[in-house]
């Protein structure tokens, strides 16, 4: 077996396709545990502890920043030469994720008694994202231009979610909207750099990556249904 890590843009044809296949399994595999853990942590957490968590604005914030810096050391870990480490980067940024979402999960369940908003937002993020994948698969468009773009978008909506959180003010549909068009914007840069500039046998890291922008899209376009929903 061929353990060279070679740049994708660089492998034959069987080499691509193997490592494509790895990356997206993983990112489905992620999916997959990450609905696991959600359901147990609703079944285990109380739910006064997840009410805590929105309810108090520094106990969010806090958990927003570990979550934050979570999500650093996972994505460092995914990269690491060890295969063990990247499968532990993987797997904690699931869990971080799971938690994050948690009171999410649980007032979206409250809205309308049962898992219809989840369904739809899944749904939606399925097509959206495989959309966006076929047009970086199949055009030539480099879309290494949109990283400038992206630093930027994420700079400024995190400083609005900080300030939303302090000062009690609520971001809106708009705000919402545009994130959906950052979270898209991610998936074509992550998709186009995956073909592009990782290594064959950097298939753990591509997955965490697209595994965030993947969640990062369905937290926003479940608040849009929701926010219909109020």
């Amino acid at each position: 077996m061929n353990t060279e890590n070679i740049i994708v843009a660089h492998a034959s044809e069987l080499e691509k396709a193997t490592f494509y296949k790895k990356t997206y399994l993983h990112v489905a595999l992620a999916i997959l545990a990450f609905i696991v853990v959600e359901s147990i942590l609703i079944r285990v957490v109380p739910i006064e502890w997840i009410a805590a968590m929105v309810s108090m604005k520094y106990a969010w914030l806090f958990i927003l920043g570990l979550f934050w810096l979570g999500s650093m050391f996972s994505e460092k870990m995914s990269f690491n030469p060890s295969r063990q480490q990247q499968y532990f980067g993987l797997g904690l940024y699931v869990i971080l994720q799971a938690i994050i979402f948690l009171p999410m999960i649980v007032i979206a369940v409250a809205i309308t008694n049962s898992a219809e908003l989840i369904t739809q937002a899944a749904i939606i993020t399925l097509f959206m994202f495989s959309g966006l994948t076929a047009v970086v698969f199949f055009t030539r468009t480099d879309f290494s231009f949109l990283r400038t773009a992206l630093i930027v978008g994420g700079f400024i909506s995190l400083g609005l979610i900080v300030a939303g959180a302090i000062f009690g003010f609520n971001l809106g549909l708009w705000f919402s909207v545009g994130m959906v068009i950052l979270a898209s914007g991610s998936i074509l840069y992550q998709t186009h750099q995956i073909k592009n500039q990782y290594g064959t046998q950097q298939y753990v890291g591509a997955a965490l990556q697209l595994f965030s922008s993947v969640m990062l899209l369905f937290w926003y376009v479940l608040r849009i249904l929701m926010s219909r929903r109020n």
